[in-house]
């Protein structure tokens, strides 16, 4: 062989080598993550997701990549992110709120899904049982849907004299917010109480809520379910300092920021949760043989510092059953 040809050969498989390397490593597996709420203030939510991930063995950017889509508090935009991810063909689709999750399961029946929701998936009509979903769908519930009425008695056990009490729901929410007004109500006539309906569909919504709060001199405010209200419950908490309101919602957060108190499942277990069936998917199981985890455990907390300011005495009570008392 010439020496002109030898080095014409060399070249050649220098070229071919590499992209037969390529060729040969395996397709990186793709995530679709979609929410019905904003972007901003995900970042604990999302950190625990991505710890559940790595827990059975996925690192994004290592051997998983995610797309993410944000509905931004725009409902009616889910249906279009869920079709888009369905376009792209991702692996599994990680649904973190009920609207995500009924739009996710609208846009596919063969792309596994994963939810995480407040409410009870049955009644929602993502599975057809918590311990066989069957399908292509199955989640994590924390059921704080269910367990709202308990903040409205919490909050009269603490504000004995309270007569007119608010409820915050997001009628974009229509599921959520329904059941939550229907057991407000009830536990509301069962306490004797006023109850009035304020609703927030955008963080725009924030400060019409609390002037309405002062308009009708509310003696405390329950936050119920919602993505919108999870994002922005910092701000939510700031202003219920600032204008003097009691209030009660579901995440330790809240209360962390100057909230009163919170009573409810962890949502970092719940979305650390949707991380691990997410793994568990990408290694080949399929939804249907997954139960729904549902939370078992209820948190409480108290801001002392909070109850201060307002000019409130919390009994020993209250204190004694709190999982911490932040002062």
């Amino acid at each position: 062989m010439k020496r002109r040809e030898f080095m014409a050969l060399v070249g050649r498989a220098a070229v071919a080598w590499p992209l037969a390397a390529r060729a040969q490593q395996p397709v990186m597996p793709v995530i679709g993550f979609v929410n019905s709420a904003p972007r901003q203030g995900q970042e604990p939510q999302l950190a625990a997701f991505l710890k559940g991930l790595a827990d059975v063995g996925y690192v994004e950017g290592r051997n998983v990549a995610i797309e993410y889509r944000w509905a931004e508090g725009q409902n009616d935009r889910l249906a279009a992110l869920a079709a888009d991810l369905v376009r792209r063909q991702v692996a599994v689709i990680a649904a973190t709120s009920a609207p995500a999750a009924l739009a996710a399961k609208m846009a596919t029946t063969t792309i596994p899904i994963v939810f995480e929701t407040a409410a009870d998936p049955v009644k929602l009509g993502l599975v057809t049982s918590l311990s066989r979903p069957g399908g292509n769908v199955t989640g994590v519930t924390r059921l704080n849907v269910a367990i709202a009425p308990k903040r409205l008695e919490l909050l009269h056990e603490l504000i004995p004299t309270a007569r007119v009490i608010a409820l915050l729901v997001d009628p974009n929410n229509v599921a959520i917010a329904e059941t939550n007004i229907s057991d407000a109500q009830a536990t509301a006539r069962s306490l004797g109480l006023e109850l009035h309906v304020l609703n927030a569909s955008t963080e725009r919504d924030f400060d019409t809520v609390f002037a309405e709060l002062i308009r009708l001199r509310a003696d405390g405010l329950v936050i119920g379910a919602s993505g919108l209200f999870l994002a922005r419950q910092e701000q939510l908490a700031k202003l219920a300092a600032r204008h003097a309101v009691p209030a009660v919602f579901a995440t330790r957060e809240f209360v962390a920021a100057g909230g009163l108190m919170s009573y409810g499942g962890s949502v970092a277990d719940s979305y650390r949760q949707v991380g691990v069936y997410t793994g568990r998917i990408l290694k080949g199981e399929k939804p249907a043989d997954l139960p729904v985890q549902q939370a078992t455990k209820v948190e409480f907390y108290i801001n002392l510092k909070n109850a201060k300011a307002l000019g409130l005495n919390v009994p020993n009570t209250l204190i004694g059953r709190a999982d911490e008392v932040i002062e």
